[in-house]
């Protein structure tokens, strides 16, 4: 895997005026994503995760902060620049019935973006959809067929196939497991996997269901209330989690928890981003905070990789929590 990263955020903010308060719906987001990587983007709902995703392509305001695929900027440009990046990057939406154009074919589904982008023309672009269509598989014989005739799994399918056909160089899947039935879902992961490994695809995989990330990432981001409270490689985070907050959502887990011994479910509910706590914005439901957590606002502390010798190593990575400073 490559050490250049292919996507860059730095201080990423998107921020929504919302009643005559300011709704911070992403509040500062420095995060890389490397060729060939999964990282999962992971936290309860209404933390920005989806904001964070939307803004990337450009269908939400940014308000500061910049974001780079291969060292261009994506963020701050024009619309026409905007466009010379679309191909590079998609987003796959979550919900695999509202995504789709209920008027269009699937043979126009995906066709459309291949004769706009280039990637085919008026003459090849029948067997170029017939090809997408075995890549994700689904019969070529279904493409003169409308969206309502799919079932969940196979419109989520066609909704990968129309991601692929610009060729990517990253997906942003959102959610895009979480309205199928979990044998549809493993179904539709080891397909992400098998088209990843086929094309060397990086995946900005958002989710908030930790047993999925834990089948396809590499590394984790943790967000809450707008904000990424931990950054580890995925069998780290599960092994030793960090933050207070990544410890309570594994917790949550039933069947995490039965191998820990105790399950506990994280009391209190997740704060507006209109109204933010002061301090650690975790410290209200943390059981851990003490009197600075709510009084200074930690900054994101690098983990250094214990020693074996120590009774709970914590490998490498980021964790916005004192306890880690």
């Amino acid at each position: 895997m490559s050490r250049e990263p292919l996507l860059k955020v730095e201080d990423l903010r998107v921020h929504f005026e919302v009643g005559g308060a300011t709704l911070r719906a992403v509040d500062g987001v420095d995060f890389e994503v490397f060729p060939g990587e999964t990282l999962a983007l992971v936290g309860e709902s209404g933390c920005g995760k989806s904001t964070l995703a939307r803004a990337l392509v450009g269908l939400n305001p940014i308000s500061s902060g910049r974001a780079q695929l291969h060292g261009e900027p994506i963020t701050g440009i024009s619309r026409q620049a905007q466009r010379r990046h679309r191909s590079e990057l998609q987003l796959i939406f979550q919900d695999p019935y509202a995504s789709l154009n209920p008027r269009f074919t699937v043979a126009e589904t995906l066709g459309e973006p291949l004769l706009l982008h280039g990637k085919a023309t008026r003459q090849n672009v029948d067997a170029k959809v017939c090809e997408l269509l075995s890549q994700v598989g689904l019969d070529a014989e279904l493409r003169q067929r409308y969206s309502h005739e799919f079932s969940g799994g196979q419109r989520q399918r066609i909704s990968i196939a129309r991601a692929l056909a610009v060729e990517p160089r990253l997906l942003l899947c959102d959610e895009v497991t979480s309205a199928l039935d979990v044998s549809i879902q493993a179904q539709i992961l080891d397909l992400l996997r098998s088209v990843q490994q086929r094309r060397g695809l990086s995946y900005l995989f958002i989710t908030h269901d930790l047993g999925v990330v834990r089948y396809i990432a590499h590394r984790v981001a943790v967000m809450y209330v707008g904000q990424i409270v931990e950054l580890r490689d995925t069998e780290s985070l599960f092994e030793a989690p960090a933050h207070p907050y990544t410890k309570a959502l594994l917790r949550s887990i039933p069947r995490v928890a039965a191998l820990a011994g105790e399950r506990k479910p994280l009391a209190g509910e997740v704060p507006s981003a209109a109204r933010p706590p002061s301090g650690c914005r975790f410290h209200p439901r943390c059981p851990q905070a003490f009197e600075r957590c709510s009084q200074e606002s930690p900054q994101l502390y690098r983990l250094a990789a214990s020693s074996a010798a120590d009774p709970v190593p914590v490998p490498g990575g980021l964790s916005r929590c004192f306890l880690n400073e």
